[in-house]
């Protein structure tokens, strides 16, 4: 008996031991990921990286990581072409099945979910905000978005009738979609008034729809779903294949 409560504390101590190095590994691990993360997507700051699974050090041996998640806190993404930038805030990525190289030269995930927000100010850039003839006596310009309640974003469009600006802006309600997983679309559901004035609808359309291109996500993630929220624009991510590294 005696002899079974010796190797029972050893065996208890040989444990202890080994999720001490297996977090210690995993930690040092995670802090080269983000820094390759960093140099290849030419981040401004480090991300954040959290391996998750245990044990850490059975995965490491294998080559393949079962869940990785990603933080970025604000990225900058393309806008489908030119040198035009949008920021994205807290991009979240959960990978899965990540594949990896010894010297971490190379990673691949063979999917990726997650979710990242825009805000209303950076979706407002690609919005027409000067003035604009939309009808003979009228000009309208986009001055603002919000959240317009139920996953639809409030567009104020500023009207100016016959020379005179009108007290208030003009709300639109409009829907927000994802169109061939590079692009937001945001259409009115209807096509408002100015003053009592009725326009042609394709008129009004030229100020209040408009569509905002978004490319070049970290390892080639593309947009999904798109709904809007109180900050911006919620947007769901995803991708196969997702190479991090390498």
């Amino acid at each position: 008996m005696r002899a079974l409560r010796i190797l029972l504390v050893v065996l208890a101590i040989l444990a202890g031991i080994f999720v001490i190095i297996d977090r210690i590994a995993v930690n040092i691990v995670e802090g080269e990921a983000a820094d390759r993360l960093r140099a290849t997507e030419n981040l401004a700051t480090t991300p954040d990286v959290s391996i998750k699974g245990f044990p850490f050090l059975t995965q490491f041996a294998g080559g393949t990581l079962d869940e990785v998640e990603v933080g970025i806190e604000d990225y900058e993404a393309g806008t489908g072409g030119g040198a035009e930038k949008i920021r994205i805030a807290g991009l979240r990525a959960d990978l899965h099945g990540v594949d990896f190289s010894s010297d971490f030269g190379s990673a691949v995930a063979d999917s990726a979910t997650g979710t990242a927000t825009i805000a209303y100010g950076e979706l407002l850039k690609t919005a027409k905000s000067a003035p604009t003839r939309v009808a003979p006596g009228v000009t309208a310009r986009v001055v603002g978005l919000s959240d317009g309640g139920n996953g639809k974003i409030k567009v104020a469009v500023e009207a100016t009738v016959l020379g005179t600006k009108l007290p208030q802006p003009v709300a639109v309600l409009s829907s927000v979609t994802v169109v061939d997983g590079d692009t937001v679309r945001v259409k009115a559901d209807a096509v408002p008034e100015f003053g009592g004035v009725r326009i042609v609808e394709s008129g009004v359309r030229d100020i209040t729809d408009f569509e905002q291109g978004i490319d070049g996500l970290p390892g080639g993630i593309r947009l999904d779903k798109v709904e809007a929220a109180r900050d911006g624009v919620e947007i769901t991510v995803k991708g196969s294949d997702v190479r991090l590294a390498g």
